[in-house]
């Protein structure tokens, strides 16, 4: 599936929930199925800077796409990385680079965050982006 299908099928997700409450407890229950990072990759090179929680984000190329695991020692913070590694998770890095991320702002997740943890997603997109700039580069 390409990120584009994806990402609205988790705007069509976030859509069912009538209010904030439910989509936090959908996000933690995400944040519940998220691909674990190996414990070895839970170290000081794998952390996403910027966020209020500690989130550690790992990438392997696998044959020509980029495969995410990742981890954060917070609820809400671990349920925002299982959407964004869902999403991108799978793909291309070039798909990834390319990618936009106005899936988030529709299912209005940026502005039901405090600033600490909407800083923290921005961050997390950008690694993100880095990730698949890097792999990118070892592809061409």
């Amino acid at each position: 599936m390409e990120i584009k299908e994806i990402q609205e099928e988790i705007v069509d997700e976030f859509a069912m929930f009538e209010d904030w409450m439910q989509r936090y407890e959908y996000m933690i229950a995400l944040g519940k199925s998220l691909p674990l990072i190996a414990d070895e990759y839970k170290n000081e090179d794998h952390i996403i800077k910027g966020c209020q929680s500690k989130v550690w984000v790992h990438a392997a190329l696998e044959g020509d796409k980029l495969v995410f695991t990742a981890d954060s020692d917070a609820i809400i913070t671990k349920g925002i990385i299982a959407i964004l590694i869902r999403a991108f998770s799978k793909q291309r890095p070039q798909d990834i680079i390319d990618a936009d991320t106005t899936f988030i702002d529709e299912i209005g997740l940026k502005e039901h965050l405090s600033a600490t943890r909407a800083n923290g997603l921005v961050s997390m997109i950008k690694q993100i982006k880095l990730y698949a700039v890097a792999y990118q580069t070892q592809l061409n």
